[in-house]
């Protein structure tokens, strides 16, 4: 008898430990077909989720309907599984090195469980390696059991996208992995159950872990491109964007664009794998290039509006419209903005911080910044960080609305090109 067939003859559950953006939505798609354990160590986030409340406001209410699924955060429920999906952040340290704290107590959780027939799979983002050589090692500690002997082990790198609702896990290809052939033979045939793309076989457990963290280190280094081409560009006195535009009419130019690079992906993931090429003695140069520009674009954004307020007045105000890492999502992991605000607060400049989708108590805790409800007076800079939605429509009588004369409007993104021409304007 195979795992896959206890679960879909439902003799035995799925679990999913870690229920955020990557968990949740995971979670509920598997609870359409088999019975699942949807496990989380902060009890207030699953008594939110058994009232059919998402705490990240990713998955709609409607979703937690007509679904076979248990929220806890007791151990003791987690014996009833028999294949477990580990979905927990995989963070950086404020040095960026890899914090491997969450994975590692994820794994300390099931390893306390595991029987013999289980399946492990993780699906948070790492550097090739981590499953087998970090990880395994405490799940055998914890149970007394042996991998490939008693319980198989996998890798499948989530390709979530918060605020993606045409990308979604239905309609990627999933890349899957096990310890061996038959392993990766039932792996495959669980997640396919939720998969419509189907499935890509890794021929192993560290391809896997590397297909995920190339897929954003390349994006992270497109994106330095186009920083560096922003900054050489503002010193020639030409639009980015518009540049990009006439570039972008070639067929094979990839359109990339500038920006603030943060996010639990795209800023984290480069920094595991160049911690894994130090550890095998070899230093990355293109990847840690890309990772100083982009890290680098929240100073350089602060020290030129510095450079302009402060020749314009004696106690210039700032607003700033958006502090979640990217449009219409209320995600503010790893939000570089808020560099930019403390840049600017540290030359006594007064900044205030609206957003319509992120929470103001989260962005209190994680960085010890308050939201305005509404913009206040009239300001030296407005700077737009991100096109959500209720900004999109925004046009010049709004903006000479809230700023001085000499006001600029800063529109990281681009969006209003071509629309202000009662202020002073700059895009990246």
């Amino acid at each position: 008898m195979s795992v896959y067939t206890d679960l879909t003859g439902k003799k035995s559950k799925l679990a999913v430990v870690g229920l955020g953006y990557v968990g949740l939505p995971l979670a509920l798609e598997f609870a359409r077909k088999i019975p699942v354990i949807g496990f989380d160590v902060n009890p207030k986030k699953v008594e939110l989720m058994r009232n059919g409340i998402d705490p990240s406001k990713e998955v709609e209410p409607e979703k937690f309907k007509g679904v076979d699924i248990v929220f806890t955060s007791d151990l003791d429920l987690l014996k009833e599984a028999s294949f477990f999906i580990v979905a927990v952040p995989t963070p950086v340290d404020k040095y960026n090195v890899p914090d491997l704290k969450p994975l590692l107590a994820a794994s300390a959780t099931i390893g306390a469980v595991l029987k013999k027939g289980d399946y492990v799979v993780y699906e948070s983002t790492t550097y090739p390696g981590c499953t087998e050589e970090d990880c395994l090692p405490v799940l055998e500690q914890q149970s007394g059991l042996k991998m490939g002997v008693d319980f198989s082990l996998g890798y499948s790198p989530e390709r979530i996208n918060p605020g993606d609702k045409k990308n979604t896990l239905r309609s990627v290809v999933k890349v899957v992995s096990g310890n061996n052939a038959a392993a990766l033979d039932e792996v495959a045939k669980v997640y396919e159950l939720v998969v419509d793309a189907g499935v890509h076989r890794a021929s192993s457990i560290k391809v896997a872990e590397a297909s995920k963290i190339v897929e954003n280190t390349q994006r992270d280094m497109n994106i330095a491109l186009m920083n560096e081409l922003s900054l050489i560009f503002d010193r020639i006195g030409i639009n980015t964007y518009e540049v990009l535009e006439a570039a972008g009419t070639k067929w094979n130019f990839l359109k990339f664009y500038p920006g603030l690079v943060g996010g639990h992906c795209i800023g984290v993931d480069p920094y595991y794998l160049t911690h894994k090429a130090a550890s095998l003695g070899y230093q990355s140069r293109v990847i840690a290039a890309s990772r100083y520009i982009n890290d680098d674009m929240a100073k350089h954004l602060a020290r030129k509006i510095i450079k302009y307020v402060l020749r314009q007045s004696d106690n210039p105000r700032v607003l700033v419209m958006g502090v979640t890492f990217k449009e219409n999502v209320s995600d503010i992991r790893n939000s570089k903005i808020t560099d930019t605000v403390a840049e600017l607060r540290a030359f006594n400049i007064d900044v205030d911080i609206v957003d319509p989708y992120a929470v103001s108590e989260e962005v209190s805790h994680e960085y010890e910044l308050a939201l305005s409800e509404a913009p206040t007076g009239l300001y030296d800079a407005v700077v737009v960080t991100v096109p959500h939605a209720p900004y999109t429509n925004l046009d010049d009588n709004y903006f000479a609305a809230i700023t001085k004369q000499h006001g600029v409007i800063v529109d990281l993104k681009g969006i209003y090109r071509s629309k202000i021409h009662s202020r002073p304007y700059w895009s990246l």
